[in-house]
């Protein structure tokens, strides 16, 4: 994986050495080499992590053999021997890049449909003078893009298209994006913080000509819902293991040392078995600990790690771990972002990233397979003795105890048009509408609401079904994906999400919902294969979810931050909360109803973002 960035003005042009500095704000991305290109007033960078093909020759930007068209390339196609054989391309290098960049001078804008992989990549076309813009079908590989009054900026993180001054100069807080992060713990798509500047869509591509950016659907994930499902299991089961071996197999393929990222879960541990049982040699797996017992899966991960016969490493994370790594998440996410995992997962990133440069994580499964809770509420606020009597059923569980509590929440909503993030945000833990409306200043309850439309037109889905369509197009590109992206990043690490080869997604999609969840128990089909690996009893457990004692922190050795973030002061600078209603849900926290954590959590980490930039652009 790599770092990638375009600059494109002809009235507000800059020179090399401008674009220079500015890529080298994602020298995380790439520490190993470095490139640029320019013709005209078009200008092209690469920062290189090199994992496949080594050498020089494989650097980029990389200009096709007939001298047309030059790439810039962030991620890794799995696919692409076998396109080079089936297209009989004539190659100088063994780099993926060289065979993206020759495929397209013959199929143009069919390339992205043909690629199975994680990608964000831009071709510059010297003759029409345009470029052809594309993002993966889930949006594993980030990409942000500017177009304004004849300049058009791009590049893989915030921290770098910022930095291009024109760019600078037009920044502008994003409202309506802060309202649907208090609601989400989250920016999502199409948004960032900045009014404009938006992540280039998932599943798309886009030419870029004469200052207009237009876009097209090579892939929709509701397009490929077919009208029947799979529902034998034994086939179902011989299909999975064949998708998802090959899918491993196609993900272990590179030109430096390996490891997978081994949480304890089912997901992590279905991988780990895979890639162990592909390898000649014992693989490298890494876990990250708590001291807190109820948080802790590391030795379940040990003992699994054992089984398989890995060179396990595993860090046991404490207070002062997070504490040092607070301030690295502003710096390393660029926007706010309130997934406290974030902090394990740059520490699990640090520590796999002394001995590797690329790993596999089990992400993605939980969404496919239905792991979460939030499936089971789906269907239950879908009942209509629920849906019916939401209302006293949540003012009678508000008079109970913290659990109660928190589960009113989950009945107190208006209507079931905006369910699903509902859902999401309650099991979250985060703001509710009505909350958002209620601790806002007039100022942000003015700004739109986060609406979600699955558009749904090849077969009726069942709640768990949407909810879960929900976390694919939402949860996963917009939080996981870029928790896992930024952290590993940061580290100069590669990470590779065997779930998310498109042949699984649309595999997934189309299994009968009781192979997902069979007389209650989740993941149902996962299980089965995961079992063949491992004895049943390894996973007798409850789901823990790679989370952190967030509110036993912010009650001890965090409590700072309220302090610090919360008081009057800070409040009234950034204009967002009403003091009140923030110094309320304090007094609540600290009297012990400690579901509220995560509320306090997301107003914290938007207050410290805002006070930072607040002075930077006023």
């Amino acid at each position: 994986m790599c770092g990638i960035a375009g600059y494109v003005s002809n009235k507000f042009s800059i020179n090399k050495s401008e674009f220079i500095d500015v890529l080298r704000n994602m020298n995380h991305r790439g520490p190993d080499a470095e490139g640029v290109f320019t013709c005209k007033n078009f200008f092209l960078g690469h920062k290189r992590l090199s994992i496949l093909d080594l050498s020089e020759s494989a650097n980029q930007p990389m200009t096709s053999s007939c001298g047309r068209y030059t790439i810039v390339y962030n991620g890794e196609i799995y696919n692409f021997e076998s396109l080079a054989k089936q297209y009989q391309l004539k190659l100088k290098t063994r780099s993926d890049t060289e065979t993206i960049l020759e495929l397209y001078s013959i199929v143009g804008n069919k390339l992205p449909s043909l690629l199975n992989g994680m990608f964000a990549f831009a071709i510059f076309d010297k003759e029409k003078n345009s470029l052809f813009i594309a993002r993966d079908r889930m949006g594993i590989k980030p990409l942000y893009y500017f177009i304004d009054n004849d300049v058009f900026a791009f590049s893989s993180e915030l921290k770098a298209i910022t930095k291009f001054k024109y760019v600078s100069e037009k920044l502008e807080i994003n409202y309506n994006a802060i309202k649907s992060y208090l609601h989400l713990g989250y920016i999502p798509h199409p948004y960032s913080i900045y009014k404009n500047i938006n992540k280039f869509p998932q599943g798309q591509f886009a030419i870029y000509k004469n200052n207009k950016l237009q876009f097209s659907n090579y892939w929709n994930i509701n397009f490929i819902i077919e009208s029947s499902t799979l529902n034998n299991e034994t086939e179902a089961l011989s299909k999975l293991n064949e998708l998802l071996t090959d899918s491993v197999k196609l993900r272990m393929f590179c030109d430096v040392p390996f490891g997978t990222l081994l949480s304890g879960g089912i997901d992590s541990g279905l991988i780990t078995a895979i890639a162990a049982n592909i390898s000649n040699t014992p693989i490298n797996t890494y876990t990250i600990g708590f001291k807190e017992q109820q948080f802790n899966e590391a030795p379940f991960a040990s003992k699994m790690a054992k089984h398989l016969n890995t060179n396990h490493h595993e860090y046991i994370l404490s207070e002062n771990d997070a504490i040092n790594l607070i301030p690295d998440i502003l710096s390393t996410y660029d926007e706010p972002y309130a997934d406290s995992s974030a902090i394990p997962t740059m520490l699990v990133s640090k520590m796999a990233a002394t001995d590797v440069k690329m790993v596999l994580s089990g992400d993605g499964g939980d969404e496919l397979f239905h792991g979460y809770g939030a499936y089971n509420w789906a269907n239950k606020l879908a009942n209509p003795f629920y849906s019916n009597l939401k209302t006293p059923i949540s003012k009678t569980l508000k008079l109970g105890n913290n659990r109660q509590k928190r589960v009113s929440q989950l009945f107190n909503y208006r209507n079931s048009d905006n369910l699903q993030s509902h859902i999401f945000s309650q099991e979250q833990y985060f703001f509710s509408e009505q909350e958002i409306e209620k601790i806002c200043l007039p100022n942000l309850q003015s700004c739109e609401s986060f609406k979600y439309n699955s558009q749904i037109t090849n077969r009726k889905l069942l709640p768990t079904e949407i909810q879960s369509l929900f976390d694919l197009q939402y949860y996963l590109p917009d939080d996981l994906l870029v928790k896992v992206d930024r952290a590993s990043m940061k580290y100069s690490l590669e990470v590779r999400v065997p779930f998310l080869d498109y042949r699984i997604i649309t595999f997934a999609l189309n299994l009968h919902h009781s192979l997902k969840i069979k007389n209650g128990e989740q993941k149902y089909l996962l299980k089965k294969l995961l079992y063949q690996y491992y004895p049943s009893d390894f996973f007798d457990r409850p789901k823990k979810g790679f989370s952190i004692p967030l509110s036993k922190w912010l009650s001890n050795e965090l409590s700072y931050l309220i302090d610090e973030f919360l008081n009057l002061e800070a409040i009234n600078k950034t204009h967002i909360f009403n003091y009140e209603h923030v110094a309320t849900l304090i007094k609540k926290f600290k009297n012990g109803e400690q579901y509220l954590y995560n509320r306090l959590w997301n107003i914290i980490i938007l207050q410290m973002f805002l006070l930072k930039v607040t002075i930077q652009y006023a």
